[in-house]
């Protein structure tokens, strides 16, 4: 195992952030987190992460590993004899959990920012639509993959559990904003009873803002950012 300090760049409300602050908090490890500004990068940010400039970014003493999937795995790798494992041991299982991970920051990553971006009706109908689809998929994947336990990840929270509970705050704040219901428990109750259970682990409870300061956020990203693009 290699030694040395650990230190997390990140942005507060980002889910690639959370996931990794979820992860290590549940491994038990203690590091020192350092807030960016995106729109005026550090010098820091900049050293660690010259190719894509952006967050998260782990310091593990002179080692630094960047995007969010790859650290959880180094974390998990590098400390695998403290706290639960968090990736399967069976190789298939791990694929499995590697694909599922991807599939959740490519679909639902792009619908949530296209509900939040929509100008008509019609463009927020089709990314809920997205949504809903995405979340009916990984309704089925979870009764596969916890195989009648709580979590993803079996008894404890894993890999996936930590990739999608970082999604959990900005869809409940989207439902808000859009005004509409996408984690339904109507459409997919495994997953509404696995958020519940999600959200009570000391992980998630010390580390996800509240839904109305993502929720703030957002309408304020929207109100400036979003809306300027789309009058241009």
């Amino acid at each position: 195992m290699a030694e040395g300090e650990l230190k997390l760049l990140g942005l507060w409300y980002s889910p690639f952030v959370l996931r990794v602050r979820m992860m290590l908090e549940q491994k038990g490890l203690s590091y020192e987190y350092l807030e960016q500004d995106l729109s005026n990068k550090s010098e820091l940010l900049l050293k660690h992460n010259p190719i894509y400039k952006k967050v998260p970014v782990l310091i593990h003493g002179d080692r630094v590993i960047c995007e969010s999937l790859v650290i959880l795995e180094y974390i998990d790798e590098n400390w695998s004899g403290t706290g639960p494992c968090v990736l399967p041991a069976d190789p298939y299982e791990r694929a499995v959990s590697r694909f599922w991970a991807v599939y959740i920051d490519d679909k639902l990553l792009t619908s949530i920012i296209g509900i939040l971006k929509a100008v008509t009706e019609e463009e927020k109908a089709e990314n809920i639509v997205g949504i809903h689809a995405a979340l009916e998929k990984l309704e089925e994947s979870f009764k596969k993959c916890s195989a009648g336990k709580s979590f993803f990840g079996g008894d404890s929270i894993g890999f996936l559990d930590v990739t999608l509970g970082s999604y959990l705050v900005g869809i409940r704040a989207a439902e808000r904003i859009s005004e509409s219901k996408l984690l339904d428990e109507t459409m997919v109750p495994l997953l509404v009873e696995w958020e519940n259970r999600f959200l009570a682990a000391d992980c998630a409870k010390k580390t996800l803002p509240s839904v109305e300061r993502v929720e703030e956020r957002a309408r304020m990203i929207r109100g400036t950012r979003w809306k300027a693009a789309s009058t241009n």
